[in-house]
């Protein structure tokens, strides 16, 4: 039977392929405030701006292309039951190859009306503009979670980081809430490896190795560690 492994990662993965991170930015996203784009507020004050902003990060992933660090990740599913939980609203995972994605955070290729994020339709074409509505008439919002709101598969996170073998983090500085907190869900015994150009500050676990790399170098560090089985 395969080991589980659980992969969580975060922009760094994609900022790889292109995609930039509001972090880096001073907080902002292509001029705009984070909670103006990314909050019920927002919405609330300007649906018409969000959704072109959205548009308009669509239209960027659709341009880039999966990176190694990507690739990896899908093609050790050939040697481990590989659940990737990611941060990420891109599909990057997804046209590499890997077959076991939760979007923590959602994805921006799906919507869902304002009053239910349980209804979820992915999004034919690359626009979702105001007046766009679902059969009951609703309007569609993209399905991603903004700040203030609930993170739903957040439960589906833990039981994965629970049962796995092997625990993997690579492109995120393990700040964001709840997410950051899944490493602390992994068994005492699991091998935790970590894969940040800035490595997080973790308190002290056990069984616990730090590559300070990009995600795509790291992760052909940590790839060749679990196939040699030399660091555990």
């Amino acid at each position: 039977m395969k080991k589980k492994l659980v992969v969580l990662t975060g922009a760094g993965i994609s900022q790889e392929s292109g995609i930039p991170t509001f972090r880096d930015s001073g907080g902002l996203w292509e001029g705009h405030d984070v909670m103006d784009v990314a909050s019920p507020d927002g919405w609330e004050k300007d649906p018409k701006m969000v959704l072109e902003f959205y548009n308009q990060r669509r239209k960027q992933i659709l341009k880039v292309k999966p990176n190694r660090g990507h690739e990896i990740i899908a093609e050790l599913e050939e040697q481990f039951d590989t659940t990737v939980i990611t941060q990420n609203i891109d599909n990057l995972h997804e046209l590499a190859g890997s077959t076991k994605v939760i979007h923590l955070h959602g994805s921006i290729f799906e919507t869902r009306p304002v009053s239910d994020p349980s209804r979820i339709y992915h999004l034919e074409g690359p626009k979702l503009n105001l007046g766009d509505t679902d059969e009951f008439g609703e309007q569609l919002r993209p399905n991603v979670v903004w700040f203030g709101e609930m993170v739903p598969r957040m439960i589906d996170g833990i039981e994965y980081a629970e049962e796995a073998d092997i625990f993997v983090v690579a492109g995120t500085s393990l700040i964001v809430y709840p997410a950051s907190g899944l490493i602390e869900y992994v068994p005492i015994e699991t091998p935790k490896f970590i894969v940040d150009p800035k490595l997080p500050q973790v308190s002290n676990k056990a069984n616990l190795f730090l590559f300070e790399e990009k995600a795509s170098k790291g992760l052909e560090m940590v790839r060749k560690a679990l196939l040699n089985d030399h660091l555990y």
